[in-house]
């Protein structure tokens, strides 16, 4: 037998969940920074462990990225030259800003050794507060 509900319950149920849903937001907004499309991870392969550490070196000396994490080996599969290729390959993640990709691509190209190196960039929307401020103290601030 389902259970009967009265206005008043739907109504005590309604605030309840309004003030849950506040509480959430509160404690979520104060340890979540939302993000406006500023911050960016750029990822780039590799074919060499060494090669990864270089470019990011670089990359970090010149404070064109915050950090860097270096994967791998991984198994890439990829189309090159009208055939399905297999490599092992070396996964860098980097964070920066949006506004310093470019100078980051083209640092990229210019180390790197494939003729046509992926460098890929995904949008942070979103992460704690503190570490993106700390990402942002850590970048260049001309772009």
């Amino acid at each position: 037998m389902p259970p009967s509900f009265s206005v008043r319950t739907c109504q005590s149920s309604k605030v309840f969940l309004a003030k849950a849903l506040l509480t959430i937001t509160a404690f979520c907004g104060s340890r979540v920074k939302p993000v406006e499309n500023t911050f960016i991870i750029v990822i780039v392969t590799t074919a060499t462990k060494q090669e990864a550490e270089e470019i990011a070196q670089h990359l970090l000396r010149e404070r064109l990225i915050a950090c860097a994490n270096i994967f791998g080996p991984v198994s890439s599969l990829f189309h090159w030259s009208g055939k399905v290729e297999k490599a092992e390959e070396y996964l860098i993640f980097m964070k920066t800003r949006k506004d310093l990709f470019e100078k980051v691509e083209e640092t990229v190209k210019a180390l790197h050794s494939y003729e046509v190196p992926e460098i890929l960039a995904l949008p942070i929307v979103g992460g704690s507060r503190a570490y993106l401020d700390w990402l942002g103290s850590c970048l260049r601030q001309d772009a």
